[in-house]
């Protein structure tokens, strides 16, 4: 197995030449080379570059994965109307034959990205000039019919679509981009319960010494236009049970003794994964994921275009249905349920980084994580990171036509984040065999991590399931030309 890129390190395709022939290749009815790529496509490239735009903004996982969409959709039709066969999401003229020329393809591609990444990060438009300029571009002229100028054409089209899709990405000066404009207001305030079934916003300790108190993120995002799904609850779940049911106290007491069982595995799985503030997030960790299978299955540029095309617009879909979910049931946080439950009850507590597990009362009760985020600004039901996990997991698998992944994460002696020092007391480990298992890891870490209730992690990844092979069907058509 292979160690996966982070964002610490540059992605080398060149270091996994180990791989030999046993690599798998996308199906070649996506792939249409015969060479294999040596070096990361420029797509990879502006992948990469997007991913720093979102830690460096702090941006939150639904707004993420709409960026990452726009982007290689932008990408995607800049080359589609440069390929024979493939057919763009918006209603543009395929180029002469004249022009389906590798060179102009792929300077297509390259101010296409650059279009939409000013567009989505103009506080970082300078490290994309760069990159524009390391790729060897220089800005257009007046020329519309150079591939530059075309390139933006075609992103162009995608972006004006998408400035009125109901993200609000524009906002206004009082509230900012991307803000609520359907005036959700928590049923709990946060210094009082007054319904345990629903979502309680919490305090929680700020760079300053004082508190920030949480508010939930995008709330209206359910009703941003999606690219493939006919609305956002095309696929919602069942609602999770409620205080009074049964399965509601033994969930609670599930995730109790799960988090006072953790050992340095557990732990690392669980941070691992956490993808929270200032993080590449849930939707742009699986494109470095996606990464890695390029660079194992030695991706052209064709191929990494039609990925990333389906990947990031599946995790863009799941974004509105999972957060349609959220909003539709609004269900209460663990944080909030076990200390309700428990309150006067003596239970196994996580006490701290380095004090280990001690009986005390259940409303002292706090999950795995860092302190000044102990429980994510949003409802619980369903849970994002399985529902993410599960539709990159299913596009992956269907785009390269097998579940193998091969891929793997060590964690050295003493480097975790919320125990550091202590956690993995030696070097540790986690290896992916599949897309599955790495996704299945993913849903269970919020739950190890004392984040969601099994339901919410079960129900993700079902709804994650649904919405890929809805958008697989659609992102095929059109690369198919169909």
């Amino acid at each position: 197995m292979i160690p996966v890129p982070t964002h610490s390190r540059r992605f080398l395709v060149g270091a996994l030449g180990a791989l030999g022939t046993g690599a798998l290749l996308a199906p070649q009815w996506l792939i249409r080379s015969a060479a294999a790529a040596t070096e990361p496509s420029a797509v990879i490239l502006w992948n990469q570059a997007a991913l720093a735009a979102v830690r460096k903004t702090r941006m939150n996982p639904p707004v993420t994965a709409r960026a990452l969409a726009i982007l290689h959709t932008c990408i995607y039709d800049a080359w589609a109307i440069h390929d024979e066969r493939a057919r763009p999401s918006e209603a543009i003229a395929r180029r002469p034959a004249s022009e389906r020329r590798p060179d102009r393809q792929g300077e297509a591609v390259d101010f296409a990205a650059h279009q939409a990444l000013v567009e989505l990060f103009p506080s970082e438009t300078a490290a994309f000039n760069e990159l524009l300029c390391r790729l060897g571009r220089r800005p257009g002229g007046s020329d519309p019919d150079t591939a530059g100028n075309i390139g933006r054409m075609a992103a162009e089209a995608v972006i004006a679509r998408r400035r009125t899709d109901g993200a609000n990405q524009l906002g206004d000066l009082a509230a900012g981009p991307y803000a609520d404009y359907t005036d959700y207001q928590p049923v709990n305030p946060p210094d009082r319960l007054i319904d345990p079934d629903r979502w309680q916003p919490i305090r929680l300790p700020d760079s300053k010494g004082g508190t920030r108190l949480q508010k939930f993120i995008v709330p209206h995002w359910y009703k941003v236009k999606p690219f493939a799904l006919t609305s956002a609850a095309q696929f919602r779940p069942p609602a999770p049970c409620g205080k009074d049911a049964t399965e509601y106290r033994r969930q609670a007491e599930e995730l109790v003794q799960m988090v006072a069982a953790l050992g340095d595995r557990e732990k690392l799985i669980s941070e691992y994964w956490i993808d929270g503030p200032g993080s590449e997030t849930p939707p742009g960790h699986w494109c470095l994921l996606a990464q890695h299978v390029a660079a194992r299955d030695g991706h052209t540029l064709a191929a990494d275009v039609q990925m990333f095309f389906a990947l990031t617009n599946a995790l863009f879909d799941t974004s509105i249905a999972a957060w349609d979910v959220k909003r539709a049931y609004d269900a209460v946080r663990p944080y909030t349920a076990i200390r309700y439950l428990f309150a006067n009850a003596q239970i196994p507590c996580w006490a701290g980084p380095g004090l280990g597990v001690r009986t005390m009362a259940g409303a002292e009760w706090v999950p795995y994580q860092h302190a000044g985020d102990l429980t994510p600004p949003h409802p619980e039901y369903v849970s994002g990171h399985s529902a993410f996990s599960a539709a990159a997991a299913a596009i992956l698998r269907q785009f390269t036509g097998s579940d193998n992944f091969g891929a793997s994460h060590t964690q050295a002696a003493g480097t975790c984040k919320i125990e550091p020092g202590l956690v993995p007391a030696r070097d540790l480990t986690l290896r992916w065999p599949t897309f599955t298992a790495a996704a299945d890891e993913a849903g269970l870490s919020r739950r190890l991590g004392g984040i969601h209730f099994k339901a919410a992690d079960f129900e993700g990844r079902r709804l994650g399931r649904a919405v890929a092979d809805r958008v697989w069907g659609k992102a095929r058509a059109y690369i198919v030309g169909a």
